[in-house]
């Protein structure tokens, strides 16, 4: 006699269910609307192009260029971070999506949007640090979230550093070491900014860099991993002061 099992397994409340794959979680996602939905997919598989076709035909169609961006790629490079905080998928995916992302914002904003930035933020590599990867990344990931990023790059002078700090006056600074004998210049630059009465979060990581050494100083708050970075500038922008950005990324 042929017995089909899975028959048997769903009598019985057994049967697996299928395992969804990232794309299939994505596209539970997307909005239901056009343009969107389509501009939506284009930035979780990282298609600069195909965004800037949707972005164009809904633009074509009678879109505001600055509604584009904030109801249309910002919602969309959310999902991208949600499935990457909920470990589905991983950074490299993460930056293909925030460049495609921040070519259509760059689209957007030649067809006269200038989106207002939630906020500044000045990041850098410590001084004598050549490895900017990590930096690279956390910059990546504060503009695909809306901040705007002042990056002083690599190998950054703690003078470098407080002077741009104190011309911008970012809502918060961020510095990445990926070698013990570099990371101690933060502990510089905090006690550089406090002497000039500055007391802004410093987001510190990094390879070298952990959270009993960045608790050694006033005002660093450590990020273990480079999306901590956006979290933190919302939690700022949410009001939240430097103890409760300790008390909120912190392991305790």
């Amino acid at each position: 006699m042929d017995v089909d099992p899975s028959k048997i397994l769903v009598r019985y409340n057994v049967q697996k269910e299928k395992a969804q794959t990232p794309e299939e979680m994505a596209a539970e996602m997307y909005p239901s609307e056009e343009p969107a939905k389509t501009i939506a997919a284009a930035i979780f598989e990282g298609e600069e192009d195909d965004v800037i076709e949707g972005l164009e035909k809904a633009i074509e169609g009678g879109a505001d260029p600055i509604g584009l961006i904030d109801d249309v790629l910002m919602p969309g490079m959310k999902i991208v971070t949600d499935l990457y905080d909920q470990g589905v998928i991983f950074l490299p995916n993460v930056m293909m999506s925030a460049d495609a992302m921040l070519d259509g914002i760059e689209f957007c904003k030649e067809q006269g949007a200038a989106p207002k930035a939630k906020g500044k933020v000045v990041c850098h590599v410590a001084e004598g640090d050549v490895h900017d990867i990590g930096k690279t990344i956390v910059a990546a990931l504060l503009r695909a979230a809306g901040y705007d990023v002042v990056d002083l790059g690599r190998d950054v002078p703690v003078d470098e550093v407080i002077a741009a700090v104190k011309k911008e006056s970012p809502m918060m600074l961020t510095g990445t070491a990926l070698m013990t004998t570099t990371m101690y210049a933060f502990k510089e630059v905090n006690d550089r900014l406090l002497e000039s009465g500055i007391k802004v979060p410093f987001q510190c990581g990094g390879g070298a860099v952990n959270q009993d050494f960045v608790t050694q100083y006033e005002l660093g708050v450590y990020g273990e991993e480079a999306a901590d970075a956006p979290k933190m500038a919302d939690a700022i922008l949410a009001g939240k002061g430097l103890a409760q950005l300790k008390e909120s990324f912190h392991k305790h």
